[in-house]
């Protein structure tokens, strides 16, 4: 079945009572037994609910996986994956990360005993420096947010297998569509379900899939321990929004292609960061490993200052200024202000994330309107 086909059926069997062609919104939060623990497979909808169900069982096929798990956030998933480790356990994870990530690492896990080392993890050399015995896992991101940096997936999953380590990679930018890692030997998939799955900026979600059974057990044991589940609302809204992912994201890519290229020519542009750009620092694993790069795009000017790129996104008509990313709508942001304001000036730095740098995510409106945005507001 080929992924247009996927993102429309799979996971999704007509209602059996009435034959809605939808998956119903299961507005429920228990479940009618017959006899004490004798039920139809839902007991109670923090554990089990139907319209969850129907999405993770969706999202789970759309990665090539087995067993997917939806959250009430992008964190919610993150935090319990990092809930199997105990303290005294390491992770290596890229020194440039998502903002939230970063935080409930550095500023929640950390204070229980998890040690987090951060390395560009582009180098494989750096992360095997690394590894030691209280390594238990490796969080990848790729391409990295907001510097657009590459991971070459299979060589961290070679490392993972030859120490015997899981490894976990946040799929968020490329989605299911671009990129399944769980083909290239990772262990966990990550997704802010609340970026280009749902696509309309009008959900706030996550999910993992896995394709091993028992880690599958331990994730579903937290899930439902610590309760933090969507509600069949947001399910159902993702639901229609899967139906729409391969064309969305076939337009983010080449309005992204557009963007990129015209801002990696504009005299008042200093550096693009973009994985489709033949410059860009490991284009070539992005290309063996994605289908397409995708429609985020971060950038400096020139003057490379904050006071110039602040300017510039006061300017924005259609990319808007807003937190979060990969909906329909083309969006602008300070990360260093913003989305990444929690990782210390430092950390920041040491990364090479400027604070004037600009990130944008490429939406579906015509690129010729988006290209003169940029022309209005950067001059």
């Amino acid at each position: 079945m080929k992924f247009g086909t996927k993102a429309i059926h799979a996971g999704i069997e007509p209602d059996p009572s009435t034959g809605a062609i939808m998956t119903p919104i299961y507005q429920t939060s228990t479940y009618v037994q017959t006899s004490p623990g004798q039920h139809k497979g839902f007991e109670y909808s923090r554990t089990h609910n139907p319209t969850r169900k129907a999405l993770e069982n969706s999202l789970a096929i759309l990665e090539n996986g087995k067993h997917g798990l939806c959250f009430s956030s992008g964190m919610g998933a993150i935090d319990t994956i990092i809930k199997m480790f105990e303290p005294g356990d390491e992770i290596i994870s890229t020194n440039d990360l998502y903002g939230g990530s970063y935080r409930i690492f550095t500023k929640v896990f950390q204070r229980y005993g998890l040690k987090f080392n951060f390395v560009p993890m582009h180098n494989t050399e750096a992360i095997e420096e690394k590894i030691n015995e209280k390594t238990k896992m490796l969080w990848v991101e790729t391409p990295t947010n907001p510097l657009m940096n590459i991971i070459d997936i299979k060589a961290c999953a070679a490392l993972a297998k030859k120490h015997n380590i899981l490894l976990a990679v946040d799929n968020t930018f490329s989605t299911p569509y671009l990129q399944n890692p769980l083909d290239m030997g990772a262990d966990i998939v990550m997704h802010s379900v609340t970026k280009y799955i749902a696509g309309h900026s009008d959900v706030v979600m996550g999910a993992i899939v896995v394709n091993d059974d028992k880690l599958r057990d331990t994730l579903a044991f937290l899930q439902n321990s610590c309760g933090a589940v969507p509600g069949p609302q947001d399910c159902f809204l993702v639901l229609r929004g899967i139906k729409t992912l391969h064309v969305r994201m076939q337009r983010h890519c080449e309005n992204g292609r557009i963007v990129a290229e015209y801002l990696d020519k504009h005299p008042k542009v200093g550096k693009v960061y973009w994985p489709g750009l033949s410059h860009h620092p490991n284009h070539e694993v992005a290309a063996q490993q994605m289908k397409d790069f995708g429609g985020m795009i971060s950038f400096t000017l020139k003057s490379d200052t904050k006071e110039d790129a602040v300017k510039v996104l006061e300017k924005f008509k259609y990319f808007t200024l807003a937190e979060s990313l990969g909906g329909v709508e083309s969006l602008s942001g300070h990360p260093a202000s913003m989305t990444h304001a929690s990782i210390p000036v430092a950390e920041r730095q040491k990364s090479g994330l400027k604070d004037s740098l600009i990130r944008l995510s490429v939406g579906l409106e015509d690129v010729e309107d988006l290209v003169e945005d940029l022309r209005q507001a950067i001059g």
